[in-house]
This record gives structure tokens, sequence and C-alpha cells, in this order.
């Protein structure tokens, strides 16, 4: 009884003490200054005790039981601290920023970060023992929810992150559009590959070898490399050019990627194929199984997941080296974190970088989910 109340009570202490330690903002008079830290009790004004309250309770439900209805409350602690979070952080940096310049930012700061990080986790854990479906997804849903709300609301405008997203609402959706085509491009173009790689029964030891020497070249090197080859190609056959082959551009991202994607590809169609071992074939063979048979029934069953599992991390890490693809001018969120990195501008790299992180997870979430579902339906 005691160490369950003691880390109760430790965990409901230690998300508020972080929050009244760490700053929730900076004040900087423009885009490129880190700018002045600003303190919770200054960030969050009369929302603070609230936020506080329920940042406390949420985790001290969790860290006390684990019946459903506990969980339920926790989670629904958890989200209202996050909501009291952000509002009051809205409603702060409104407060903060009234009367300055334009220029003046309102910039979220590492305590808002940790508690939206340490929330968002609550949230899922309370999800999880909530029994939920998709407790992840649930949760980053709820959070997701309750972000649009307030921003509908207008009650973040006054970030500077919010201030950037509405100046370059615009090129964040070409950026996205783009980025989600070179991803999915590259994908195809390596498992097109990998496809016609398998079919060379004989090479597969110098496909091993090719496939993996690739990862140990740097991302920028290939990617500066094709573009030196691509310009001699042009260079020799000009012709090329009228077909809209372009030594910058697109084709060099998408070749660069699809070459780092091979390595997953390659080897989740190879365990893909071992999957299915001697004593399964044999006894096919022996009930009569046509190859065809042999596929849907035996080889299929046994490999989906393995296959699945290759295409999440090839998905992920793709999703990854897509913003690489702005250094060819290819496009893509990266622009906006290049951009921001050349401008020293921190909510502009952030405003690149997490629909990345948010694309990645939600990739990663819906592949493993289904890599899970093929090895319950179809155990080995």
């Amino acid at each position: 009884m005691i160490p369950r109340l003691l880390a109760a009570l430790v965990a409901a202490a230690l998300l508020p003490a972080a929050l009244m330690l760490l700053p929730l903002l900076h004040l900087a008079p423009n885009r490129l200054v880190s700018g002045s830290p600003v303190a919770a009790a200054d960030a969050l004004g009369a929302w603070l005790w609230p936020c506080l309250a329920l940042a406390a309770l949420g985790p001290g439900l969790l860290a006390t039981g684990r019946g459903k209805v506990t969980a339920g409350l926790a989670g629904l602690a958890c989200l209202g601290a996050l909501a009291l979070l952000m509002a009051g952080l809205g409603a702060g940096a409104a407060e903060l920023t009234a009367g300055k310049s334009l220029a003046t930012r309102a910039r979220l700061a590492s305590g808002a970060w940790a508690g939206m990080v340490v929330l968002v986790a609550a949230l899922t854990l309370a999800a999880r023992r909530a029994r939920l479906p998709g407790a992840g997804l649930t949760a980053s849903a709820g959070a997701a929810g309750l972000l649009a709300c307030l921003w509908m609301t207008d009650r973040l405008d006054a970030l500077s992150l919010a201030v950037e997203l509405r100046a370059r609402s615009d090129t964040l959706g070409v950026a996205l559009r783009d980025h989600l085509v070179l991803t999915l491009g590259a994908l195809g173009l390596a498992a097109g590959l990998t496809v016609g790689l398998a079919l060379w029964r004989r090479g597969r030891g110098t496909v091993e070898l090719a496939v993996s020497g690739v990862q140990v070249v740097p991302a920028v090197a290939l990617l500066g490399g094709l573009v030196a080859a691509l310009s001699a190609l042009l260079a020799a056959v000009p012709v090329l050019r009228t077909y809209g082959v372009s030594a910058l551009g697109g084709l060099p991202a998408l070749i660069g990627i699809a070459a780092y994607l091979l390595l997953p590809l390659w080897r989740g169609q190879q365990a893909a194929r071992r999957a299915a071992s001697p004593a399964h074939l044999a006894a096919a063979d022996a009930l009569g199984l046509t190859s065809h048979q042999i596929l849907a029934s035996i080889r299929l069953p046994l490999g989906a997941p393995l296959l699945v599992g290759g295409l999440r991390v090839a998905a992920v890490q793709a999703l990854g080296l897509a913003t690489l693809g702005a250094l060819v001018g290819a496009g893509g969120l990266g622009t906006l974190v290049f951009d921001g990195m050349a401008q020293f501008a921190p909510d502009l790299i952030l405003l690149g970088a997490l629909p990345i992180i948010a694309l990645s997870l939600a990739m990663e979430a819906a592949l493993g989910g289904l890599e899970t579902a093929l090895r319950r339906h179809w155990p080995r």
C-alpha cells in the first residue's frame, strides 16, 4: 500500500514541478532571436492552478489504479490538463504580445513541449489501460482534435508557431503534397526493383552486398553523386531533356531515396520467402497441392507479416529521407526545414519537422497494426 501511495505522490508531483520550474514561453522582439524565458505564472496566468491540478491528477490516478474506470478518469484528466495548458499558453502569448510590434514573437519553450509530450504519453497509457481500440491512435486523435478545436476558435493565434503557419499555409500544403508524392514514388520504385531483383536467383549474394553497401554512403553524398551523374548523362545525351529528365528535381531524389529503401524491402522479402520451412513445403507436396495453392495457403500467410514489417521500416525511412529532397530541388517539407535553418527561425523549422514526425508516427502505427493483425490472423 505504502509503495503504491508513494508512487502516486511522485507521479502526481513530477509534471507540475516541471511546469513550474521550466520556462513555458520565450518572448522575443522578432522571429530570429531566442528571447527571454517566461515562467509558468506569467505564461498561464489564471489558467495555472487548474492546469497543475489536472496535471497532478492524471498521472496520480495512473499510478494508483488499474481498472478501466480509473484509467478513463486519468485520461480525461490528462486531456483536460492539455486543453488548459494550450489554451492558457495561447492566452498568455496574446497578453504578452499585446501592444508590441507585429514582429514580436511568443515561442513555446522547453516546459511547454515537455508538458505536451508527457500528457500525450499519459493519455496513451490511459487509453491502453482502458482497453480502447488502437490506444495510440485514439490518444493521438484526441490530442489532435483538441488542438484543432483551439485553432478554430483562435485560441492559439498569438503563438509564434501559429503565426508562421498562417503566413505559410499555402506553402505548407504544397510542401506536404510534394513530400508524400516523393515518399510514395520512392517506395513504389524500390518495391518494383526488389521484386525484379528477387527473380535473379543466382545473384542473391551480390544483391545483398549491393543494397547493404548503399547504407554506408551518406545521403547527401549520394544525392550529390546522382546530380553529377545525371548532369553527365544529359551532356552526353541532350535529347533526354525533351522527355523531362533533369539533373535537379524529383528524379535524383527518387533514385537516391529508393536506393536506401532497397535494404529493408529486400530483407523483408527474403525473410518472407524463408518463412515456409522445408517441412511445410514437404507436407504440402505430400497432400498434392499445386504451386499456386502452396503460395495462397502457406507462403503468403506465413510471409505476409514479414513483408509488411519490411514495408513498415522502409515507409518510415522514406518519410525521413524525403526531407533531404529539398537539397536537390525536389520540394517537400524539407524546404521549410532548410529555410528555417538558413534564417535561424526555429518555428519555421518546426513547421516543417512536426508534420514529418506526425506522418512517421501515423505510418508506423498503421503498418505496425496491420503487421500485428496479420500475425494474429495467420499465426505461424
